[in-house]
């Protein structure tokens, strides 16, 4: 598994006012998920933010399932949500943190990840999918995945042109995730990032979810896990790599 370990904090990371804020404006950027994350519409039938608690708090009095599908919405301040058709596969990793955490995210909030093409979305989860499965010695299997689309447009810090940096460490997230916390407590609505498993690959991690618009499932893949690695990635009926 990654190491997480904290170091001394401060030690590989840029100061926050020294990394350039641009604007992004990426169309279909690229997330994969496993099949079982959920696809709840509980955003998309709410047209105002300002609505969605009162609405989830009468829904969810007599419904367990509500419950667990709408998730922590209350880490995701009104202001930042999205709501309407698509917003469901976006708000998911906001109301679904992962206690793991990640390169910009230590297990106490969530973000978007995605990647500016499918090949890099790909790449960098086929890296952490071998590495769970190795890690718990599973048998050979068939892991079902969908590819996630949504349209980014929005200012980020943007790391992409920072050399050699601890952000860019492939083993531990310890600096990215201090960087990350000192960027998004002042404000940022997310990092912009060069993909680490992905040579030329771009990737973001978003902070605010009202960054991004018309989220929406593009393919079901098959990662086939041979028992060592993932041997092939199937998108349908055709292989992909």
């Amino acid at each position: 598994m990654v190491e997480v370990t904290a170091r001394d904090e401060g030690e590989g990371v840029p100061a926050v006012a020294d990394v350039a804020v641009r604007r992004l404006r990426w169309t279909a950027c690229a997330r994969v998920v496993p099949s079982r994350f959920p696809a709840t519409d509980l955003f998309e039938r709410v047209a105002e933010p300002a609505d969605y608690d009162a609405v989830i708090a009468v829904e969810s009095m007599t419904n367990d399932r509500l419950r667990d599908e709408r998730g922590e919405t209350q880490a995701v301040a009104e202001r930042d949500r999205s709501m309407g058709p698509g917003s469901s596969v976006i708000m998911a990793p906001f109301t679904h943190i992962s206690p793991f955490g990640g390169r910009f995210t230590d297990g106490t909030y969530g973000a978007y990840y995605a990647a500016k093409t499918r090949e890099t979305a790909i790449r960098e989860t086929v890296y952490h999918r071998e590495r769970f499965m190795a890690a718990t010695s599973e048998p050979a299997m068939d892991l079902e995945m969908r590819l996630l689309e949504a349209d980014l447009d929005g200012m980020l810090h943007d790391v992409r042109t920072i050399g050699s940096s601890a952000l860019y460490d492939p083993e531990s997230y310890a600096d990215s995730q201090i960087f990350a916390r000192a960027v998004r407590a002042a404000g940022s609505n997310g990092i912009a990032y060069r993909s680490v498993r992905h040579a030329g690959g771009q990737c973001v991690a978003v902070f605010r979810p009202r960054l991004l618009r018309r989220g929406r499932q593009a393919d079901y893949l098959l990662y086939r896990w041979d028992g060592e690695r993932i041997a092939e990635v199937l998108q349908l009926t055709h292989r992909m790599t």
